[in-house]
């Protein structure tokens, strides 16, 4: 998909990489409606963007697992082109876990994918058999999807649930008019990995040492780039860090010895 010109929703943009991904969707000619829960700061980073990119920036506050926010962004947009899922919580430790922790979890980092897809990929895959542009559905999966999260079962878990999801919807309409892709960064430096990397949880700073120490930690502006260049190119997955690809192949052939592995590295980190 070129972006320019087109109309996007980013949630979870009030900060991190979705603010990132909205900035760069402006940079390159794109008119973009964000959301976010905190809606001080949503309205604090709209306001930013809309003095380098005046006109092509609203906002709507609001729970991307919920189906009348997303009808709400909608509406906003007006004809939408690109729609980038990228809410998301890194909540809920070890097996003290709680059942909040997860329900939170499924909502936020997997529901709203569905949501979303719920309300825009039949429209997309209708205008693309009429002979108009289809869309590109983004999911902000995590390379916790592809491999695992040390530390939080409610993110590796449902991390690997946004990846089974996104590659159902581009096997099930990749062909009719949507184009999908999958964005599955290691370290980035946004909020969540300070609050992990400061967290009184053992659990949660174990799981934010695993990434950091894993690889490079990124800017968002660097995971923004990565993501529409893929998007772009029509790729189906976006790896800021290419080493993940690897690591992922090295699981697939010897998943057994890979957990070895996995089993060392969170013992050297503990």
């Amino acid at each position: 998909m070129d972006v320019s010109g087109a109309t996007a929703i980013v949630t979870g943009a009030a900060s991190g990489i979705g603010e990132a991904i909205a900035q760069r969707l402006l940079e390159r000619g794109a008119s973009v409606v964000i959301g976010d829960l905190d809606a001080d700061r949503l309205a604090a980073t709209a306001a930013r963007l809309d003095g380098d990119h005046p006109g092509r920036i609203s906002h709507v506050a609001g729970d991307a697992s919920d189906a009348e926010h997303v009808g709400a962004l909608i509406t906003a947009a007006g004809e939408v082109d690109m729609f980038v899922a990228n809410a998301g919580v890194f909540r809920g430790f070890g097996l003290e876990a709680t059942d909040d922790d997860w329900a939170l979890s499924w909502d936020v980092n997997v529901k709203a994918h569905v949501v979303a897809a719920r309300a825009l990929v039949p429209g997309w895959i209708e205008r693309a058999g009429s002979g108009g542009r289809g869309g590109c559905f983004v999911s902000t999966a995590s390379a916790a999807g592809l491999l695992t999260q040390l530390g939080s079962p409610t993110y590796s878990t449902t991390k690997h649930a946004v990846v089974g999801f996104a590659e159902w919807l581009a096997a099930t309409y990749g062909d009719r008019g949507l184009q999908v892709c999958c964005l599955c960064p290691m370290g980035v430096r946004t909020d969540m990995l300070v609050a992990g990397e400061t967290s009184a949880d053992g659990d949660a700073r174990l799981g934010m040492k695993s990434v950091v120490s894993a690889g490079q930690t990124l800017d968002p502006l660097d995971v923004a780039d990565v993501l529409l260049a893929a998007v772009e190119s029509g790729s189906f997955l976006a790896l800021p860090h290419p080493e993940v690809g690897a690591m992922y192949a090295h699981k697939a052939a010897d998943t057994d010895h890979w957990i070895t592995g996995m089993q060392r590295f969170r013992s050297s980190l503990e």
